[in-house]
């Protein structure tokens, strides 16, 4: 194996025929045993031009591997060789982390790999552990009983949390979605609330509060209801299958409007709606309201908007989208993005 390519699922043959354009000479295996995601160059008259190539000139090619050395799919094996490999490559000053893909049956696990693997190369080099953000990165590509081995720059591993990224639960987290129901069709109410739903659930804010400002029909509340529950689920799910931390599910009340905001007066209390200021105007005083490190109220209206009398009590009235009407689904995200990303640069500016 020369350099193993990952594409998306179904574009494996795609990729494999503009490699051939790129390099005539190269001997591919495409889906090798029946992988997907996988195309490999088994031989090249020129390994890093065709990887630099490909990388320049083919997006389909989500991760381009050069191997390095291919051996035998046993702990030993795969072991020494990543030491061997890595002496001339790691320096005693760089971190390294080993990371290992495993396809087929095996009597180890990738973890035993990269534990095992991880002790020789720290023999070899001297060169510390880092698993998070490492400098060098050993790549264990296993298929089958073949194991491909290369050492990449830790540079190129895209992370969802980088290095210099702080973490935006502890905003939304401080945050009360309040939303005034859409009623109306129950299809309609139904879809709606599962989009708010699935909206809230995504950002993990403190609560959601489904807020009438008025006797309203109470099929039709109750189906908006359920389709706001049935949203939270099906995001929750999901984030439960693909986080590593502790996800919360957003808790859902119903309370009226008008008695929220008697109660809530006190709290910082933000409305979003046309008649207001632009985010870059109020954003001074946005961020004292978030300084005072309590609850946030967000209002968001939906049909109807928030009413006027509302504005009085609250201590923002904000515009987000001048000379635009956001659909009723979309406030709630555009609301929380928006002021998270002018927050995050004001305090970036600051600093």
């Amino acid at each position: 194996m020369e350099i193993i390519i990952k594409t998306p699922l179904g574009l494996e043959k795609i990729v494999a025929s503009r490699v051939k354009e790129l390099e005539p000479n190269a001997v591919l295996t495409v889906k090798p045993h029946g992988y997907e995601g996988l195309v490999i160059v088994e031989k090249c008259p020129d390994k890093q031009l065709l990887k630099s190539r490909i990388e320049y000139e083919i997006p389909e090619a989500e991760k381009i591997i050069p191997v390095e050395a291919t051996v035998e799919a046993s702990l030993d094996t795969i072991a020494k060789a990543s030491a061997e490999i890595a002496r001339s490559k790691i320096l005693s000053n760089e971190t390294f982390a080993v990371r290992t893909i495993r396809r087929g049956k095996h009597g180890f696990t990738s973890v035993d790999v990269n534990r095992i693997a991880g002790a020789e190369v720290v023999k070899a080099t001297g060169a510390p552990v880092n698993l998070d953000f490492p400098d060098k990165i050993v790549q264990v590509e296993i298929i089958q009983d073949k194991a491909a081995l290369s050492i990449l720059d830790g540079r190129v591993e895209w992370r969802k949390m980088g290095m210099n990224k702080r973490s935006s639960l502890s905003l939304f987290n401080r945050i009360s979605i309040v939303q005034m129901p859409y009623l109306g069709s129950l299809e309609g109410a139904r879809e709606l609330g599962a989009r708010i739903g699935r909206a809230v659930q995504a950002y993990e804010v403190k609560e959601l509060v489904i807020a009438p400002n008025k006797p309203v029909n109470a099929i039709e509340l109750a189906t908006f209801i359920n389709g706001v529950r049935e949203g939270i689920e099906s995001r929750y799910a999901i984030q439960r299958r693909s986080y590593a931390r502790k996800v919360e599910k957003t808790p859902v009340i119903v309370q009226d409007l008008y008695q929220l905001v008697r109660e809530r007066r006190e709290e910082p209390i933000v409305v979003f709606e046309p008649e207001g200021e632009v985010l870059e105007q109020a954003l001074e005083r946005l961020s004292n309201l978030f300084k005072q490190q309590r609850r946030v109220n967000f209002l968001l209206g939906s049909r109807e908007g928030i009413p006027k009398g509302v504005y009085r009590i609250a201590h923002l009235v904000i515009d987000l989208s001048p000379d635009i009407t956001l659909p009723t689904e979309l406030a709630a995200p555009v609301a929380l993005a928006s002021v998270y990303t002018a927050l995050a640069l004001k305090n970036n500016v600051e600093e």
